[in-house]
C-alpha cells in the first residue's frame, strides 16, 4: 500500500519513508509511526510522518507487520 491517503496511515504502522536528505537518491528508512505531519487527506509525494526514533519524511510504503 502506497502511503499518499492519510487515512491508510495511523501510529504504530510499520512503513518505509524517504527522509528530505535521501530524496534525489530515493533510498528508504524503515521505522514505525510516531506522529502524522501531513493535514491534507492526501499528497501526491507521500504523506509526511515522525517516526518512534525521531526520523521525518513521506511515507512511501506501508509496510506488513512483522508479527
Amino acid at each position: 500500500m502506497n502511503g499518499k491517503n492519510r487515512n491508510d496511515i495511523r501510529p504504530g504502522l510499520r512503513v518505509a519513508i524517504v527522509l528530505k536528505q535521501d530524496q534525489r537518491t530515493g533510498k528508504q528508512t524503515i521505522g514505525i509511526v510516531k506522529d502524522l505531519l501531513t493535514n491534507s487527506k492526501f499528497h501526491p509525494h507521500g504523506i509526511k510522518v515522525r517516526l518512534t526514533d525521531g526520523q521525518v519524511g513521506r511515507v512511501q510504503e506501508i509496510l506488513a507487520d512483522e508479527s
